[in-house]
Formats: C-alpha cells, structure tokens, sequence
C-alpha cells in the first residue's frame, strides 16, 4: 500500500510489501513492534520521491528516513501520525520537509529506534505534553 502526499511529489513505500519480495535482504521489525509504536519512538519509513528540474523529471529514488511518532488520536486509531525528522533535501517539485507531519501505517515501517528522551523534548517536547 501507498500512501501518497497532496502534490504527488512523493508516497510512502509499503516496508512489507519490499519484506515479501526480498526477505532474505530486506529485514523489518516484525509486526507485534511496528504495530505497538509508542509516542517518542522513531520509524524509519520508505519515501519514494520523484525530482523535477523545470517541470522534467530527473530523477526517483526512495530514501529512508526517520519520523518520530507522534501521540495518536481517537480519529487515527488505525494509523500513525509522526513529524518527520530527516532532511529530504530540496528539489523544486519536492513539498516535504523536515518537521513536516506524516500519516502512516505499520506497513510502512522498515526499522525502530527509541531517540534519547532530553533530544525528544529538546526538538519536539510540544507535541508530547506528558506522553514520554
């Protein structure tokens, strides 16, 4: 499955999906860890990212890169929110950045981490008010 932003510039690559395909290369965190995501975690996720240069494209590639997970909402129960904490860099069509807000699945998580809680609060400490 993929979840693809309002402009199409870029879409979230299902880790599973890659995991099925290739599962002697492509290892992910098995499913009782990536669907019990805690606030203040980190996923890394697949984003396929198409480049332009005057309205060409010139490029497509997916890039790993880390979201922090947000605390969930009752409205989101079955997906995550996290603010994006890798630089995707620039390209003119590319609306995505880092801080931005991303919604994803369990699908979508290819490796976990636990960031140290004083850079949490440091970056992010007003999305979390109590949650870590």
């Amino acid at each position: 499955m993929k979840i693809r932003s309002e402009d199409s510039s870029w879409s979230l690559i299902s880790a599973e999906e890659r995991h099925r395909s290739y599962p002697n290369t492509f290892e992910i965190p098995e499913s009782e860890i990536r669907n019990g995501l805690l606030p203040g975690m980190a996923a890394k996720l697949l984003f396929d990212i198409a480049t332009e240069e005057g309205g060409t494209l010139v490029d497509r590639g997916i890039d790993r890169m880390w979201v922090i997970v947000l605390p969930k909402s009752e409205a989101t129960a079955n997906r995550y929110h996290g603010v994006l904490d890798s630089d995707p860099g620039i390209a003119e069509n590319l609306n995505l950045r880092k801080g931005d807000i991303i919604c994803f699945g369990s699908e979508h998580v290819c490796s976990v981490d636990q960031p140290p809680r004083d850079f949490l609060l440091e970056e992010y400490g007003h999305y979390f008010s109590g949650h870590i």
